[in-house]
């Protein structure tokens, strides 16, 4: 297994929704940020995908679409930009994953329900195999993460650190 981190959607501007979902984002970048270190011990990738929509002034060069200062992304991380739910659809994701040798994506990121299960099952599709990280989603509903939590196969931080190691 050769493991590559996907941290979806983690921008600022998800953070100015509501109260419930910038607490939930405030909890899951502590999930992240764990695993972006350990990947980096590891010497695996982390690649940060940014969602992009014209239409809400989502693109880059504006503050709403860049990355909040708490998550260690850094810019030699890939970054991939996304008009799509699913992180694979009309992205050079999953080429880049093939060029990587990946053939796994533990999958973080907001909103849960919409595209982090999104991306997970166009993991699926492309024979990837999609694991969820417990704590690392965030939404605006908080049933929502037990939700894609309880129909994805899941993984905890202290059992990844033994599978990635």
């Amino acid at each position: 297994m050769k493991a590559a981190l996907l941290v979806i959607d983690v921008q600022k501007a998800f953070f100015d929704i509501d109260p419930v979902t910038t607490q939930s984002l405030n909890d899951a970048i502590e999930y992240i940020n764990a695993a972006i270190a350990l990947f980096r011990a590891k010497e695996l990738p982390v690649i940060c995908v940014q969602h992009m929509d014209a239409d809400e002034n989502l693109v880059p060069g504006q503050e709403g679409f860049d990355l909040p200062e708490a998550l260690d992304i850094l810019p030699t991380d890939l970054h991939i930009h996304k008009t799509y739910g699913n992180s694979f659809n009309q992205t050079p994701l999953a080429g880049e994953l093939r060029e990587l040798g990946a053939d796994t994506v533990i999958v973080t990121g907001f909103c849960a329900e919409y595209c982090v299960l999104s991306t997970a099952r166009g993991a699926q599709d492309l024979d990837l195999a999609p694991i969820i990280l417990r704590g690392s989603l965030a939404s605006g509903v908080p049933e929502n993460i037990k939700f894609v939590e309880n129909i994805s196969d899941i993984v905890s931080y202290g059992v990844l650190k033994k599978i990635v190691g």
